[in-house]
């Protein structure tokens, strides 16, 4: 019941349950179990410490949507922290299609990869402890986002958690660790928010806890610079579509007031693709409703993206 009560929350993660996920086969080093069965050691660098890295891919009519550019991060993200997944591209693109057909999954999918340090030999820091060899599992599960979302849009709190930049914790590695993202949300969600956006250690708008986000002002597009912030792939889409499209995008510092002022927002995510945002700290943006020039990216991406 829990389950399902929390995917029928408003949330740039929420979705429309679906009972099919009760019975699909979870990928585990090579071998797949129910859901109830699949797991990993309580040694696991992972489970110890988060110490791996992560993707979200989305399955949309056969294939998996900027399938490369998640590779590029994953493998970036496990080189930086000089973590050897053990498996080649091709590999673990074959790992993945094994799932998806083990499930009989074409068009509808979510898929949570996720790698990390593996078992270890006493639960502790320090990686030279590792036995050797990466955990790796994949759960594909059928996720359709929540129509309510799109056609609402959200209500965002801003936390007093900040983004951090690459001297303190690189957000560009899509780590396990998640930690400051989750004590913002908690925040926001006691504030009766659906997302919190996210400062950075200057007071600019960086992003939020789970979604990089952007705001509409005369038309144009406005995000930050991506310092930080998550390497969104889903944020380079939209503003590369919006830019090939004619539209003006301005990756700079912004405050709060100005996003106050903004006509219209909107958050970016894999499973969301482009989800509006009508409210902030209980202030209403531009008219309180999605706006047309956040429908028309959506529309954009929707063309380029899902075919």
């Amino acid at each position: 019941m829990a389950a399902t009560n929390a995917a029928s929350k408003t949330s740039s993660q929420g979705y429309v349950d679906d009972t099919r996920n009760d019975e699909v086969l979870i990928y585990v080093n090579g071998e797949f179990f129910k859901r109830d069965e699949a797991k990993v050691s309580v040694f696991d660098a992972g489970f110890v410490l988060g110490d791996g890295v992560w993707e979200g891919l989305r399955l949309v009519k056969g294939r998996i949507l900027a399938l490369e550019d998640h590779l590029d991060r994953l493998y970036e993200g496990a080189n930086a922290i000089q973590l050897d997944i053990g498996m080649t591209r091709q590999e673990l693109v074959a790992a993945i299609q094994a799932t998806l057909d083990r499930n009989g999954m074409t068009d509808g999918a979510h898929i949570r990869l996720m790698v990390t340090r593996g078992r270890k030999k006493t639960p502790n820091q320090d990686p030279r402890f590792a036995l050797g060899q990466a955990t790796i599992v994949i759960i594909a599960e059928y996720k359709t986002p929540k129509p309510e979302s799109k056609a609402n849009g959200l209500t965002l709190l801003t936390s007093t958690i900040r983004c951090s930049g690459p001297d303190v914790f690189d957000l560009r590695l899509n780590s396990h660790s998640r930690l400051n993202f989750i004590q913002a949300l908690i925040q926001a969600i006691n504030a009766g928010a659906d997302e919190a956006l996210m400062l950075d250690p200057h007071g600019f708008v960086a992003s939020c806890n789970s979604t990089n986000f952007f705001i509409v002002r005369k038309k144009e597009l406005w995000t930050s610079t991506g310092r930080y912030n998550f390497k969104g792939i889903t944020r380079g889409k939209a503003i590369d579509l919006y830019r090939q499209d004619g539209g003006t995008v301005r990756e700079h510092d912004f405050t709060l007031a100005e996003v106050y002022g903004a006509d219209e927002a909107f958050v970016t995510g894999t499973l969301g693709g482009i989800t509006p945002v009508v409210g902030i700290d209980g202030r209403r943006i531009g008219d309180g409703k999605p706006g047309p020039v956040t429908a028309h990216i959506a529309e954009l991406y929707a063309r380029a993206m899902l075919g």
